[in-house]
């Protein structure tokens, strides 16, 4: 590939070449749906801070880095993979490295009778009528520039098939790995959630770094939820200081189905994290919990959209931010009320701790609704370290630094007490008290 191409005409380039050899790449719906893809992102290219939902945050790391499509990294080991892991091992556990599944680091499946845990490239390999009704068909990631280049760029990724009443009683574990040790590399790969009517699970989806190296890692996951179904999905972002991360969820939500999702972001040079969830049946609930703690020079950004389409929907949102040297975050978090989505209940709230007078926040969370008979609330709050809650601190006896730390744990903790899995929950514990001296210095 010419090495003089540059920006969009650089990943055009990379499609045309890597198409051939993509998963599924004789099956005609699936070639269409990856042709229509790099139509959509050719046309509209990159998104600029022209764009409403862009405005605070430049790509121009992600569009003028000469990126190459990784390979595989086959010198992971199980004990590096086991320290990098916010998550303790001990669930059923698939693992990919760039993108590409890892069989060697992936763990037992143990899972009940019809429920299935593999990967996305096996199912259109071996039986891809099962998945031709259902991936990148939610539609709204595809149709904006980054998830139309996952579509059209992926080589595989983790599905998650649990078939009707059927409950998992662990864990699923899905681990991407990035890694560049030599050129600047990028990952495209999908995670795909079908829960049948009256099934219950709990995803745990984490993204590490091996290296220091310049990684750009895009992912496009989709969750669709059920009636009377239950899904707990926790996506945790640790990449290094130099990975650059767009990730997409889309999830739908059926009547009296349940979702909880909860975003944990502690890594990466610039993180942007969209989250779109349409409550698509009577009755469905949904909570958005999300904490992210950035540092130094970090950019991060999240957008979330809840639609509320029918009556009788409830979503809460909380997302928490600490943020210390010359960080930058952004919060868009809107929420639709259609019209005729009567008795819908929703809120939206983001709360956030600047600990240096040169961070930056913008935060928006806002309501379109479109019926009468809702209860609707909304806030944003930014604020510094209380000088009293330290000076009362200080007069127990505690020093300066272990004040401030133990008033960040305090905000910062909420978060992590809705976490469900214990296991998860106490590791995370321990990730924030290690994290904290560092973010509060």
């Amino acid at each position: 590939m010419p090495s003089v191409l540059e920006g969009k005409e650089l990943f055009l380039a990379n499609f045309k070449d890597a198409r051939p050899r993509l998963p599924g790449a004789k099956l005609p719906w699936l070639d269409k749906r990856r042709a229509e893809a790099i139509d959509r992102f050719a046309a509209a290219g990159f998104p600029t801070t022209e764009d409403e939902d862009w405005r605070f945050t430049k790509v121009d790391p992600i569009e003028k880095t000469p990126f190459v499509l990784a390979d595989r990294v086959s010198s992971v080991e199980m004990k590096t993979l086991a320290g990098l892991a916010l998550c303790p091992f001990g669930f059923d556990r698939l693992v990919f490295v760039n993108g590409r599944h890892s069989p060697e680091l992936s763990g037992p499946h143990a899972l009940p009778s019809g429920a299935r845990l593999t990967t996305i490239a096996q199912v259109l390999e071996k039986e891809p009528a099962r998945l031709e009704p259902w991936l990148a068909k939610l539609g709204q990631a595809e149709g904006r520039a980054f998830g139309a280049l996952n579509l059209a760029l992926f080589r595989d990724g983790a599905a998650v098939l649990v078939p009707k009443g059927v409950r998992l009683e662990k864990p699923i574990h899905l681990i991407f790995v990035s890694s560049a040790p030599d050129v600047a590399t990028m990952s495209h790969a999908r995670v795909l959630v079908v829960l049948e009517d009256g099934a219950q699970a709990s995803v745990v989806q984490e993204y590490v770094g091996l290296d220091r190296g310049v990684c750009f890692t895009n992912m496009v996951t989709e969750l669709l939820i059920g009636e009377n179904a239950g899904l707990s999905h926790y996506r945790l972002q640790r990449e290094s200081d130099r990975t650059l991360h767009v990730s997409t969820l889309q999830a739908r939500v059926e009547r009296n189905g349940r979702l909880s999702a909860h975003v944990v972001s502690l890594g990466g040079q610039l993180v942007r994290n969209d989250v779109n969830v349409l409550l698509a049946g009577e009755g469905a609930d949904v909570a958005l919990n999300g904490l992210y703690l950035v540092r130094g020079r970090q950019h991060l950004d999240n957008h979330t959209l809840i639609d509320h389409a029918v009556p009788h929907g409830t979503s809460r949102e909380l997302y928490k931010g600490v943020l210390d040297g010359e960080a930058r975050a952004v919060f868009n978090g809107s929420i639709i009320v259609r019209e005729g989505a009567q008795k819908t209940d929703a809120q939206v709230y983001n709360k956030n701790l600047l600990l240096s007078e040169h961070g930056l926040i913008n935060t928006k969370p806002d309501f379109k609704i479109h019926a009468n008979d809702v209860q609707c609330k909304h806030g944003a709050t930014i604020g510094q370290m209380s000088s009293d809650a330290m000076f009362y601190l200080r007069s127990r006896g505690l020093g300066e630094d272990e004040a401030r730390r133990l008033l960040v744990h305090a905000f910062a903790s909420e978060m992590v007490e809705r976490v469900d899995v214990e296991p998860l929950r106490e590791a995370l514990s321990e990730a924030l008290h290690r994290r904290l001296p560092e973010a509060a210095a």
